[in-house]
């Protein structure tokens, strides 16, 4: 019985989160997620009175609970909505950023954990554990990220600060995941060599699977024409076809968040044109509907969370402790982010010679701030390396579990900065298409047909050269058109369903 009231209290608590976000839909300052946050801190405290000191929670933090359930539905539809263009135009900035840039964000956050915390007085952390803060504070928020930035008003913004989010995660989890298995006994030259190699595997594996699975669900849906019987088995197979997706990454020790953000690129240029039209509006709406409530969710949980004093009594620190070593890791983080945002975009706008690609000053700082979220990755990470079957097995283990808590609390709020901040500095790019790259697939096609007769090689090498992202795209339409459609489906592909009326699509999520 009590189960079902807590899940009673945590849907209503949902509900009220939902109507005060419509509320506050046109404050600047708010959004669901700090909504939900300062609503979990509210009703934490609540129930810690009520519970006279023995709980803030209506149900226990569980990594399984996150990463099982709440997070493969909000990856898969940032994936599914994502404009494939603008992402895949800035694929090589993202990997940049999100690989390279965590790389350099851990390595600072860890020494720098190794210093201050010893000034501080915390003694008792071994190497491994330093190392293991450095993954953890890592981690940017991605989720956050879906609620502070818009994709049609900064798209260039969003794909660069997303895209690194996903990419961020999955790299941090495999330094993680590499740090606990490291054996630092035997330290030598090629560690480094072993973490890239499987950071490669990893990513390579993990974004095959997805295309794999995404490619597999188009193929079904267009032989089989199952909306001709049914549309709700086409919506329920694009649902558990996208869920395997990451099943099947998990299983196989890969990355989920890369498996499944993929597959819902594929989904959505293949998969989703297959099916019939009842079918495409349902599952946009559906994909988009647990997506939110997934995130609402979070948030929610982490800010109830918040408040557990099991926790901060483990720990068993003066005030003044907690309260400097959560500053030394906010600075850290800062620190750490700064380091690679400016720099590597600056090596960015070197090879980038077009209009739309170059990163600004300003978009460079939006891009350091809104990248300075840490959530629910962060606070799954943390529990994982720092307590065992639930409980923390040192003091200062505690310590850092309740101060890596306050680092996600103090950036989310700081989070909610980002659009003033976004308004302040872009006023005049907000409208939908503002930050858009020019339309220069034409003239690449005009220059193929004006040069390719006489000297299609060397044309074509250069073009490459001069416009390396948009030649690929170019030959990959091509590529597409030709072999790939024909036996995937896609755009342009009408399924033929008895007494139905298709009509066209909406394009405007697929481009």
């Amino acid at each position: 019985m009590s189960i079902v009231i807590s899940l009673t209290s945590f849907f209503t608590l949902l509900c009220l989160c939902i109507i005060l976000g419509h509320l506050l839909e046109e404050n600047r300052w708010a959004n669901e997620s700090i909504t939900a946050l300062l609503l979990g801190l509210c009703v934490g405290a609540v129930v810690l009175v009520v519970s006279h000191g023995t709980s803030s929670r209506l149900l226990s933090f569980s990594e399984e609970l996150f990463f099982i359930y709440l997070l493969p539905p909000i990856i898969f539809n940032a994936g599914f909505q994502v404009k494939k263009k603008q992402f895949f135009r800035n694929f090589t900035t993202i990997l940049l950023f999100g690989a390279i840039g965590t790389l350099i964000s851990f390595g600072i956050i860890s020494a720098g954990a190794y210093f201050l915390f010893k000034l501080i007085g915390v003694t008792s952390l071994e190497f491994k554990d330093y190392l293991a803060i450095g993954a953890i504070l890592s981690a940017t928020d991605s989720v956050c990220t879906l609620q502070v930035l818009n994709q049609d008003e900064t798209p260039l913004l969003y794909s660069l600060v997303f895209g690194e989010g996903v990419v961020n995660d999955a790299t941090s989890i495999v330094l993680f995941n590499a740090v606990q298995t490291l054996d630092f006994n035997k330290i030598d030259a090629i560690i480094p060599l072993k973490l890239l190699g499987t950071f490669l595997f990893l990513f390579f594996t993990s974004t095959s699977l997805g295309i794999v699975v995404g490619l597999l669900s188009a193929f079904i849906i267009k032989k089989l024409y199952i909306g001709r019987h049914s549309t709700d088995r086409e919506v329920a197979l694009m649902m558990l076809m996208a869920y395997l997706s990451y099943m099947l990454a998990q299983l196989f020790y890969l990355s989920g968040i890369l498996t499944v953000f993929f597959c819902g690129i594929v989904m959505s240029h293949y998969t989703w044109h297959n099916v019939t039209e009842s079918s495409r509006i349902t599952t946009r709406h559906v994909f988009g509907t647990i997506s939110f409530i997934a995130e609402i969710f979070i948030f929610l949980y982490v800010g109830m969370d918040a408040l557990d004093l099991s926790k901060w009594k483990a720990s068993k620190a003066r005030p003044e402790t907690s309260v400097a070593v959560s500053v030394a890791l906010i600075a850290l983080v800062l620190i750490g982010r700064a380091a690679f945002v400016f720099p590597l975009s600056a090596i960015s706008n070197c090879f980038g010679n077009r209009i739309g690609t170059i990163i600004d000053l300003r978009q460079q700082f939006i891009m350091w701030w809104a990248g300075l979220m840490r959530g629910a990755v962060t606070i799954a990470l943390s529990y994982n390396k720092f307590t065992v079957s639930g409980s923390t097995a040192s003091e200062d283990h505690a310590l850092i579990i309740t101060c890596t808590i306050l680092v996600v609390l103090l950036s989310t709020v700081f989070g909610s900065v980002t659009k003033p901040l976004i308004e302040a500095t872009h006023s005049q790019h907000l409208r939908p298409g503002a930050e858009s790259e020019p339309a220069i697939f034409e003239d690449i096609h005009l220059w193929f047909l004006d040069n390719e007769r006489q000297a299609p090689c060397r044309s074509s090498l250069s073009l490459l050269i001069r416009h390396p992202t948009s030649t690929v795209h170019y030959f990959w339409r091509k590529f597409d058109d030709k072999y790939m459609r024909p036996v995937f489906g896609g755009r342009g592909f009408v399924p033929f369903v008895p007494g139905s009326q298709t009509v066209a699509a909406d394009e405007s999520i697929h481009n």
